[in-house]
C-alpha cells in the first residue's frame, strides 16, 4: 500500500505572529513544529505500511526551511520526501494550498491512500484536508478515528461524529483526516535519524509542476483577510477594603449598588 501524507510545518502556539498590512502570517525567524495533528496522521500511516507493505511518502508547502519537518517524518518512518517550494506559494489560503498540494501528488501518480491531520494548529479551518480531496476527485472520509481493515481495494473505517461514531467503506484510492484518538505517535529512532540524513528531498516548484500562476499564493487566494484586531487582557475593578462591621455593611452597599447598574438584580 503506497500512502501520501501532507504535513504542515506550523509556529509553535507561543510563537505565533501576524502581518497586520497583508494579513498573512509570519513564518520568518519564528520556531517551527510538525502539526501536532499531523503526527496522528504519519503513524497511522506508518502503521498500514508495517501490516500491508509499500511505502509511505510525506509532502509539505513552505519555505526551504520546511525540510527540517519532512526529515523528522522520515526519522520517524516515512520513505520518501517532497517539498513544494516557490515564492509564488507565498500567503496561500486553504483552496490554494490544497490546489497545489493535489497537484504534487498528481505527479506521485501511484498512491492508494492520502492520509492527513484533522486541521492545522495555526489556521484551525479543517480544509485543506477535504480540499485535497476534491481536486483530485477522491471519496472522503473525515474526522477518523480508526481504520477497521483494508481488503479488495477498499478501506473501512470509523469516524468520529456528534451522535458517536460512524463506519464507512471507500473505494481505493481515497483520502482521510484523521483525530488524536487513531494512534499514538511515536519518536524518531536513530537508525530513521540516520536515514533521514541521508535522504535527498526533492523541491517542486511552480514552474517544475507546470502550475497556473493565477492559482497560486495570494493571487490564487479567494480568502482575504481584511483587518486583525489582537484581544486586549484588561482586569479592571474596584477593590473595597471590608474592615470591622461598618466597613463590611459599606462593602456590601456599594456590591449592591454595583449589581443593580448593571441590572443584575
Amino acid at each position: 500500500m503506497n500512502i501520501v501524507i501532507p504535513i504542515k510545518q506550523v509556529p509553535e502556539t507561543s510563537d505565533v505572529k501576524m502581518d497586520k498590512e497583508k494579513g498573512t502570517m509570519i513564518r520568518d525567524g519564528v520556531q517551527t513544529v510538525i502539526n501536532p495533528l499531523d503526527l496522528y496522521a504519519l503513524e497511522a500511516g506508518i502503521e498500514l505500511k508495517e501490516k500491508f507493505g509499500g511505502k509511505i511518502t510525506v509532502i509539505t508547502m513552505g519555505p526551504p526551511s520546511a525540510v527540517k519537518a519532512l526529515k523528522e517524518a522520515v526519522s520517524m518512518g516515512c520513505d520518501d520526501a517532497i517539498l513544494l517550494s516557490d515564492k509564488q506559494f507565498a500567503g496561500s489560503d486553504t483552496w490554494a494550498t490544497s490546489y497545489t498540494l493535489a497537484e504534487a501528488i498528481k505527479e506521485i501518480k501511484d498512491y492508494d491512500l492520502v492520509v492527513a491531520g484533522e486541521r492545522a494548529t495555526d489556521g484551525d479551518t479543517g480544509q485543506v484536508g477535504p480540499g485535497i480531496a476534491a481536486w483530485l476527485d477522491l471519496p472522503l472520509a473525515t474526522y477518523v478515528s480508526s481504520i477497521e481493515s483494508v481488503e479488495d481495494n477498499s478501506i473501512v473505517v470509523e469516524r468520529l461524529v456528534e451522535e458517536g461514531y460512524q463506519k464507512l467503506k471507500l473505494p481505493l484510492p481515497s483520502l482521510l483526516t484523521v483525530v488524536k484518538e487513531i494512534s499514538n505517535p511515536r519518536l524518531p529512532t536513530l537508525r530513521g535519524k540516520k536515514r533521514a540524513r541521508a535522504t535527498e528531498v526533492p523541491v517542486y516548484t511552480a514552474e517544475s509542476m507546470d502550475l497556473d500562476s493565477d492559482s497560486l499564493g495570494l493571487n490564487g487566494s479567494p480568502t482575504k483577510v481584511v483587518k486583525i484586531d489582537f484581544p486586549k487582557v484588561t482586569r479592571g475593578g474596584v477593590k473595597v477594603a471590608a474592615d470591622g462591621e461598618s466597613g463590611a455593611g459599606e462593602a456590601v452597599d456599594r456590591l449592591i449598588d454595583f449589581l443593580k447598574e448593571k441590572e443584575l438584580i
